[in-house]
């Protein structure tokens, strides 16, 4: 299923969008798209089974905004320097054990919703990432194929980083990542019956028109199914958290100078396999 969030900021309420293409009305049969409902099989099944015998009212998705498609999220757990590729651009050695950081929920926004570069900022930079949603309860999982298990779906986020911030200012990187606006998300989450392989899925991102980035999940180091394993060794994940799995290369942290930083009035756009596109305009904070 593709589960989406629409209307206006605050106020969004549950969608699927159908095989056809055809975005259906879920507010009549579950309140919001949340980790209580990933965890909640009776109530996924009710949408299953909603959408089988046409049930589901359709909506006019025109002019409507599409939202998060998760409400209350947890925690969004972060993979850094996680594609073989991003690691070699970067000139970094490939970690021996993931590299962990986290953005806090607020800085989640829709897929199209507006992006400010922060105050005096300089090294504004793109990400697009394979984000994981957790589903179960994952507290110190053994294998991949548990790991596997406690997934829900998956979405398309972008991690967008100030790398000033991030490398330059002293600290950790927290600073560069949790900047107002700074993870977009969406526009669906994918459940993860329909996402045969994680490992093998194309990941693509434009600034102004231009192809920046074109990777694919193949190249993380970390596959996804250790990434649940081994942070759920150092945390418990809860239903309704995200983990963001890392960026394939073709940041403009990793091109020569003058590396491309992004500036207001910046388009960028991203998309990963059967997980839908986004598109942002940045703009002054």
């Amino acid at each position: 299923m593709k589960l989406l969030r629409v209307g206006t900021a605050g106020a969004e309420t549950p969608a699927l969008l159908d095989a056809e293409g055809v975005l259906r009305d879920l507010s009549g049969v579950v309140p919001d798209i949340d980790g209580a409902l990933l965890a909640d099989d009776a109530a996924l099944g009710r949408i299953r089974a909603a959408a089988d015998a046409g049930e589901l009212p359709a909506l006019d998705a025109a002019g409507l905004r599409v939202g998060p498609p998760l409400a209350r999220i947890g925690k969004i757990v972060c993979i850094g320097l996680n594609y073989h590729d991003h690691a070699r651009e970067t000139g970094a050695e490939p970690p021996a054990e993931p590299v962990i950081f986290f953005k806090a929920a607020d800085t989640v926004v829709g897929p199209n919703d507006t992006v400010l570069v922060p105050r005096r900022s300089v090294k504004t930079d793109w990400e697009v990432e394979l984000a994981v949603v957790i589903g179960r309860t994952a507290r110190y999982v053994e294998s991949a194929e548990e790991a596997l298990a406690h997934v829900a779906g998956y979405a398309v986020a972008h991690d967008v980083s100030e790398r000033e911030f991030q490398i330059e200012r002293g600290g950790t990187w927290d600073k560069g990542k949790n900047c107002e606006t700074f993870n977009p998300l969406g526009p669906w989450l994918v459940t993860a019956d329909e996402v045969a392989d994680p490992q093998n899925l194309s990941l693509k991102l434009w600034v102004n028109g231009e192809l920046k980035q074109d990777g694919t999940t193949a190249e993380q180091i970390f596959p996804v199914a250790e990434v649940v394993r081994y942070v759920s060794q150092f945390m418990t994940l809860y239903p309704g958290d995200v983990i963001n799995t890392g960026t394939p290369a073709g940041v403009a942290l990793g091109q020569p100078e003058p590396k491309p930083f992004l500036r207001g009035g910046d388009v960028v756009e991203l998309e990963i396999e059967g997980l839908g596109r986004q598109r942002q305009e940045f703009k002054d904070a």
